[in-house]
């Protein structure tokens, strides 16, 4: 546990216990304590932090008092403990009585008993102590409770049942406290292997407490939530009152949240062209109204553009996009209208019922990647990427996924930014592994590395077989300088390849607006597909096999509110980005 936690819960719960044994003294003269002075000092001297003086006061107490001798023992081992000594504090219980000390004490005496227990390794007992009711406890001893039980249950092996105890005790605590113990409840989870926490995350309702640390400990593998296997395009069966199609429900008055200034203006600005382009191009009418709000660059300035946004009468809310704000916005009491959120939250929260978050994250790709390697019968893996955050993680999701698909990596490399040759970088990764049918190589870099780098593994035959994200793309034709990454297959956004029938042509756009060229076409789809997914976000979000073929991958909802992308696939042939014949099964989109 963290210091600064620990430090928490031993300070609260000696507050507590300084009051109560205060409160003890003058009852203590009345029940016949001959000597409420020293009774006083010893008090005086635990809260004063001198804990050794206290403990031997107490002790003193405890033999000159028969009537209150469990009571002062008590208080001894309590001073003992904050001392952190454990073993004195032992010392200091034995012959306690329970049925000699008030109801408060009971419980005290439990916790220290339990704490002991922990600390000898004796953590069965641990968890039978701390089987006390904890509902009425003082909130002080309450948070010692809960923090002690799942002490005890990890350390007995349960680790999920530690990890549910820390997210009870998260409701009660406040700022870095509690992101401490949020931390701990991730550690915790991530003991667990990725089947486990899929299973458990399946079977959990969805305003369950811990699956938001559920899905972030599959995050922190390199996993995402698990996404159930879409089978049924929207829109495509009739239904009553729907002439468009189940699943259908138009907005009347959408408001966009994007930050106008700050360092996300240029992403803003092409998401917000990609949202009036799919605007223009729907059939159906009534079109909705947009209204776009400045969400600023921090969570209240969000929170306050889509509280105006919802009392100007926008009956759907898109945006915002950072992180920090969608967070802000998911724990308001209550949605008034439903929220498209354009990142994840930042904790890995679940959204709000009716809601969804929808963002471009690297670990999908990662995972997807090795989805992909793994059906091609690759059961071995080197990894090679740049030293960014965004590879980090895509590399992290990558080797979960593989390995829990039973491969094996052999092999890491990262390349620096300034690096050229790559010849060191490829011998500490591969070595002397030969080229074999079973053997793949995953990147994850933007494009000027990649050229440099597969030239490089060609010289030492193990250029076939090499998967990408889609950063290796730069989004525009550029066949001499892309030759170097022929051979290369990576997953990518549909649109960018005009797979997708029904949404405007990548090519025609590009022509004419600056954000829908190069790498910002990925976010130029991304507005296409929040645009799309308005009026039929509640229908995805309660029928989780059910898809829309989106410009950035087949788009489902799943049981946490999260957007899941199936992205598409292509291979560099003759420096241009092709197609793969069956990696791009994107059905019509709905006529709206």
């Amino acid at each position: 546990m963290p210091a600064k936690l620990r430090l928490l819960l031993r300070t609260a719960a000696l507050g507590l216990i300084c009051a109560l044994g205060a409160g003890c003294v003058e009852p203590g003269a009345s029940r016949g304590d001959a000597q409420p002075q020293m009774a006083g000092d010893a008090e005086r001297s635990l809260r004063n932090g001198d804990y050794d003086r206290a403990g031997q006061a107490f002790l003193d107490l405890a033999d000159t008092n028969r009537d209150l001798r469990d009571h002062y023992r008590l208080r001894a081992a309590e001073s003992y403990r904050e001392e952190g000594n454990l073993n004195a504090a032992a010392g200091a219980l034995e012959g306690v009585q329970m049925r000699h000390l008030a109801r408060e004490e009971q419980a005290r005496l439990d916790l220290l008993q339990a704490e002991i227990a922990i600390s000898h390794h004796d953590n069965a007992r641990a968890v039978t102590l701390l089987t006390i009711p904890d509902a009425d406890l003082p909130r002080p001893l309450r948070l010692r409770a809960l923090e002690l039980r799942a002490r005890a249950q990890t350390a007995a092996g349960d680790a999920l049942a530690g990890a549910r105890t820390r997210a009870l005790l998260d409701l009660m605590l406040e700022g870095k406290d509690r992101a401490q113990n949020e931390s701990l409840i991730v550690n915790t989870l991530s003991q667990l292997d990725a089947n486990t926490l899929r299973q458990q995350l399946a079977s959990m309702l969805p305003n369950d407490a811990l699956r938001p640390f559920v899905e972030k400990a599959l995050s922190s593998g390199g996993l995402a939530a698990p996404a159930a296997n879409p089978n049924r395009q929207v829109g495509t069966l009739g239904e009553p009152n729907a002439p468009n199609g189940e699943g259908l429900r138009q907005a009347r008055v959408i408001a966009l949240l994007l930050p106008v200034n700050g360092q996300v203006r240029g992403v803003a600005q092409a998401i917000r062209d990609g949202f009036f382009a799919a605007l223009f191009a729907d059939a159906h009418m009534p079109r909705p109204e947009i209204r776009v709000y400045d969400s600023g660059n921090n969570d209240v300035d969000a929170v306050a553009a889509y509280q105006r946004a919802v009392s100007e009468g926008a009956d759907h809310v898109v945006g915002p996009l950072r992180r920090e704000a969608v967070s802000a916005v998911f724990a308001q009491a209550s949605l008034s209208a439903p929220v498209l959120a354009l990142n994840q939250p930042e904790h890995g929260e679940a959204a709000p019922a009716g809601s969804a978050a929808f963002g471009l994250v690297p670990d999908a790709e990662g995972a997807q990647v090795a989805q992909r390697m793994s059906e091609r019968g690759i059961t071995r893996a080197v990894i090679i990427v740049a030293t960014t955050d965004w590879a980090e993680r895509a590399a992290t999701a990558f080797r979960t996924q593989f390995e829990s698909q039973h491969g094996t990596i052999v092999g890491i490399a990262r390349l620096r930014d300034n690096d050229v040759n790559f010849s060191k970088n490829i011998q500490q990764a591969i070595g002397a592994m030969p080229a074999t049918a079973d053997t793949g190589v995953f990147i994850s870099m933007l494009p000027q590395q990649a050229r440099l780098l597969v030239p490089q593994l060609r010289l030492v035959n193990q250029a076939e077989r090499v998967f990408a994200t889609s950063h290796v793309f730069s989004g525009v034709l550029n066949a001499g300088m892309d030759h170097d990454l022929d051979g290369v297959e990576f997953c990518d956004a549909p649109w960018l390849f005009d797979a997708v029938l029904g949404l405007p042509h990548h090519g025609d756009i590009a022509a004419t607006l600056d954000t829908a060229r190069g790498a910002g076409a990925r976010l130029f789809a991304f507005g296409l597909d929040a645009y799309a997914l308005v009026p039929y976000l509640a229908w995805l979000g309660q029928h989780h096999d059910s898809y829309l073929p989106g410009a950035t991958g087949q788009l489902t909802i799943d049981i946490n509110g999260r957007v899941q992308r199936s992205l598409a696939w292509a291979r560099f042939q003759d420096g241009v980005a092709q197609p793969v014949a069956g990696g791009l099964q994107m059905s019509a989109v709905p006529v709206h």
